[in-house]
């Protein structure tokens, strides 16, 4: 009886904190990357704008989709250090929503408007990876995190070069990842097979695509 309700109350402190992903404001727990950066904010077009706007709307994104990848993976495991483990990783891409976010609204852009479905499709793709084992859970993070450094270094050259506000925080996300996903493979992680890699590149191609306008 005690195990059903701690489960319950794993599923119900998820849901929480997917709404909370959805449609509350973020806040960081570190310092904003782009307080101190460097660039002639002034000299921005308008087209440079909107294209900035638009690379970090897709980065937003991505963070809402780390955020149901990770819960789903720490639900879905019985090893309490690798639910830690994570946590941890969902609590320094809350930073990195925070600061996107933040940084959308500097720009005059807005989120996408499906972020709801980008959450809950990422949240079964998470979920189904736990039900593979911890390895081969640990082992789609690896490669997320790998897919997603490669990811954020194309919009690092594709940001207008005064925008030096934006490729702050690109920056320090890309530093993130990298250790995030060292991290999954000191724990063990597996590498993932060639189909499995290829399909990953192929949804997120999908995600980017549609969120870069939507």
């Amino acid at each position: 009886m005690t195990r059903e309700l701690n489960w319950l109350d794993q599923v119900f402190a998820t849901a929480d904190r997917a709404l909370r992903t959805i449609a509350a404001t973020p806040v960081g727990g570190r310092a904003y990357p782009a307080q101190m950066a460097a660039g002639d904010e002034a000299s921005l077009t308008a087209e440079e704008r909107s294209e900035a706007a638009a690379l970090m709307r897709v980065n937003h994104v991505g963070e809402i989709c780390a955020q149901a990848l990770y819960e789903a993976q720490a639900l879905g495991t019985s090893d309490p250090a690798l639910r830690e483990a994570f946590a941890a990783a969902a609590r320094e891409e809350t930073d990195h929503l925070a600061w996107t976010e933040r940084r959308i609204g500097e720009l005059g852009g807005r989120t996408s408007l499906l972020n709801p479905l980008w959450y809950c499709g990422a949240f079964a793709i998470g979920l189904l990876a736990s039900r593979l084992g911890d390895r081969a859970s640990l082992g789609f993070m690896a490669e997320t995190e790998r897919q997603v450094e490669q990811h954020l270094q194309g919009h690092l050259g594709r940001l207008p070069p005064s925008d030096g506000a934006s490729r702050a925080i690109l920056e320090q996300m890309r530093a993130d990842e990298a250790r995030h996903g060292q991290t999954a493979t000191t724990l063990g992680g597996a590498d993932l097979p060639l189909p499995a890699r290829l399909a990953m590149r192929l949804a997120a191609r999908v995600m980017t695509g549609t969120a870069h306008h939507v």
